[in-house]
């Protein structure tokens, strides 16, 4: 890059200021008063190239989207999906229903249809394949869906029923022909799905709401000798196929056994986690551990929420603080509470992204685009927040500081940017930098400190020190005169 950089920043601070432009330089008089640290971004020291950053498509979701003024659900789609927004370029949905359905549903309710011959998506039709078209609509870039199944239709498993238990070996072949299936049927609706997970948290939930268990032996056998060469038979190969699609903490043992041979990896195309085994640790040796079990293949975080939480409306500096609490802060095991302290959403949110991105994941998706007051629709009653909350009686919408924290990311670390190795003097800031294009970058910094700081950024020219408000969110692009 050349001597001269122009420079934007945007700005998040729970002092004041939701995603605004801001001059990011020290302000005069401030020089020498106020903390001095160092970043050092080392262009040459290319890492993964990123997929993608957004969120999910639920039946609550669009249920709420649909029970909105055509107004208001513009404004939200525009929010998540226009230039002008968020911008998302990676989402996720259900296959049949999930927790945050209305009710349970299978596209293969008759017992015994191995044929799938009675498989119809008509529970997506009112509502869900109509907000991901609306949004494709809105969408000038475009993004990817990946869909995830949390259960076989309950006829097809060792219990019989939607929570829990084993898909039956007989019907290996017919649940992989379900993939098929609904990829043919969503295509049909004009919706290409970009990739698959194998089953939503294959170690169960605690047998509360739609599960099926498999092992990594399992899961690696049923991609291996019937997922994987369904899909190549009906044309349907390009699809992903990403395995596990739990927590981090047991990443070690699953990819090591999906990545074991060059037989077993064949079908899959990366790795799927969660964040819920801790509201503060990013476990950075799993996700090291996973990348370099299949460096080529894709590490991508398919689902995160603030969960058992009520969402709080319309007070924005509840999300700066500490009082947050997630199913772990009660019943987690007492050697593992350590990893469950309250914590504040926004924290959470911005240092798990920024950790995961210096950590080899390529893309991050966040649970619920949208949800009411109490943190639902959800027949399971397993309440959440999300970045957009709404009051569907008054028409009401609020967004959250957590969803300017998604824009902070979605907005600038576009699909093809690059994250680069960066070093920091202060432990305390957490930050992360990408090339998004020939001679140009973005870099995200949060400082959660309750002072301000001084931070001067080397790698990329002649930089004047940037402030970094008191508790606040920087997006920061830099940009060569001549690129």
């Amino acid at each position: 890059m050349t001597e001269n950089v122009n420079i934007r920043c945007f700005r998040t601070s729970r002092q004041g200021g939701r995603f605004c432009e801001i001059q990011p330089h020290v302000q005069p008089g401030r020089e020498g008063g106020l903390p001095e640290m160092e970043l050092t971004v080392h262009t040459q020291e290319r890492r993964q190239c990123i997929t993608g950053v957004g969120g999910s498509f639920t039946d609550a979701t669009a249920y709420l989207l649909h029970q909105m003024s055509t107004e208001q659900r513009t404004h939200i789609l525009e929010a998540y999906f226009g230039k002008s927004g968020a911008d998302y370029s990676l989402t996720r949905t259900h296959m049949n229903s999930c927790d945050f359905s209305r009710h349970h549903y299978s596209y293969a309710p008759i017992e015994g249809d191995t044929s799938l011959q009675h498989f119809d998506i008509a529970p997506d039709r009112d509502y869900l394949i109509p907000t991901i078209q609306a949004a494709m609509s809105i969408s000038a870039s475009g993004f990817r869906v990946i869909a995830s199944p949390w259960t076989a239709p309950p006829w097809m498993k060792d219990n019989q029923s939607w929570v829990g238990g084993r898909l039956l070996p007989k019907f290996r072949d017919t649940w992989a022909q379900f993939f098929v299936k609904y990829a043919q049927a969503y295509q049909e609706h004009g919706i290409s799905i970009w990739g698959f997970t194998v089953v939503n948290e294959p170690h169960g939930n605690g047998e509360n709401w739609e599960s099926m268990h498999f092992t990594p032996d399992e899961m690696t056998q049923f991609v291996q000798h019937h997922l994987g060469p369904a899909l190549e038979v009906q044309g349907l190969g390009h699809i992903k196929i990403l395995g596990y699609d739990q927590n981090r903490d047991g990443l070690k043992e699953w990819v090591d056994v999906m990545f074991h041979t060059t037989e077993s990896q064949r079908y899959f195309d990366g790795t799927a986690i969660h964040w819920y085994d801790s509201t503060c640790e990013v476990f950075p040796e799993a996700l090291e551990h996973a990348h370099f079990a299949a460096p080529s293949k894709h590490l991508i975080q398919t689902e995160a929420c603030c969960d058992a939480q009520v969402p709080v409306w319309r007070e924005d500096d509840w999300y700066w603080r500490a009082e947050a609490t997630d199913w772990g802060y009660t019943w987690r095991e007492p050697e593992k509470k350590h990893l469950h302290p309250r914590y504040a959403p926004v924290h959470r949110y911005a240092q798990d992204i920024i950790g995961c991105l210096n950590h080899w994941v390529d893309g991050w998706i966040d649970w619920n685009m949208v949800l009411d007051r109490q943190g639902g629709p959800n027949w399971f009653k397993n309440w959440c927040t999300a970045p957009v909350i709404v009051d569907t009686a008054s028409d009401e919408i609020y967004f959250t500081p957590l969803y300017d924290v998604m824009c902070h990311f979605s907005k600038f670390i576009r699909p093809g940017a690059i994250v680069l190795k960066s070093e920091c003097s202060d432990h305390t800031l957490h930050a992360v930098a990408v090339e998004t294009d020939a001679n140009a970058y973005a870099l995200v910094v949060f400082n959660p400190s309750s002072e301000p700081k001084s931070l001067r950024i080397n790698g990329l020219g002649t930089i004047p020190p940037i402030e970094l408000a008191a508790e606040s969110l920087h997006t920061l692009t830099f940009t060569s005169e001549n690129s």
